[in-house]
């Protein structure tokens, strides 16, 4: 029974890397469509998370690495740098979540987890850039700081954003669904009061991504003045957000 539990495992935990790096590949979506840079949001976060949330925050880890590795052989152009970018920001968005939501799996656990990996991650995405970014592009560094504030913080506020508004609209059902089909064990720490979807959670996430989806499309979609060029430089996101010359790590 131990030997068939635990194949089972390894068989989802490899469903889940397939899937995450198959969203990875197809669903990038940009989110600057300016002339001198484009930084791309994908959603393999939003399965991270949901791996973590079934069998935990080591499990987000496992995931992170294999799906990073995978995408830095295969489709990325940016070698360890966008490995490790990459590892970074999926971890600080999916740990906190899962170790958070594994300790009461309630929606106000979900929420609190949500909220504090989006906040680490924008908080460690802007100390890695501001530290390997002038190292690695071998540009001043004093090109970097304005990015930060104007480019990076709200791309990442964007993207956890949205990942945790998508996260809150589906993984209820989805855990449901996929306890009902015996593919992941019952949790004796879920009681019947929280298998309820509580409704203004619900509208919030609802609005939080609606928000996002059109400030992206309002604001970044608009035409860049001469001061977002940003001279000769050209910027390129280090997890996979490819343009010329330089490169930025998002």
């Amino acid at each position: 029974m131990q030997t068939h539990s635990r194949t089972k495992l390894l068989v989802n935990l490899s469903l889940l890397c397939a899937l995450a790096y198959v969203i990875m590949a197809v669903g990038r979506i940009p989110f600057f469509m300016l002339p001198t840079f484009s930084l791309k949001y994908d959603p393999k976060d939003v399965i991270i998370v949901m791996g973590g949330f079934i069998y935990g925050p080591m499990v987000s880890l496992s995931i992170s690495l294999v799906v990073s590795f995978i995408e830095m052989i295969t489709v990325s152009t940016t070698a360890w740098i966008g490995f490790f970018m990459n590892v970074i920001s999926s971890v600080c968005f999916a740990c906190p979540a899962a170790f958070i939501y594994k300790r009461k799996q309630t929606m106000i656990s979900a929420v609190l987890g949500l909220v504090c990996g989006a906040l680490l991650t924008v908080a460690a995405m802007l100390l890695w850039n501001y530290v390997l970014t002038p190292i690695f592009m071998n540009i001043p560094r004093a090109v970097v700081i304005p990015m930060l504030w104007t480019v990076f913080l709200p791309f990442n506020l964007l993207k956890t954003s949205i990942n945790a508004a998508v996260i809150l609209l589906v993984y209820r059902p989805l855990l449901g669904a996929l306890r009902r089909a015996n593919l992941i064990p019952q949790s004796p720490m879920l009681h019947a009061s929280d298998t309820k979807r509580p409704i203004g959670v619900i509208l919030v996430a609802a609005l939080v991504l609606i928000t996002c989806i059109s400030f992206v499309y309002v604001y970044y979609r608009k035409p860049p003045d001469k001061e977002t060029r940003l001279n000769e430089y050209s910027i390129v996101d280090c997890s996979d957000r490819v343009l010329p010359t330089v490169g930025f790590i998002a």
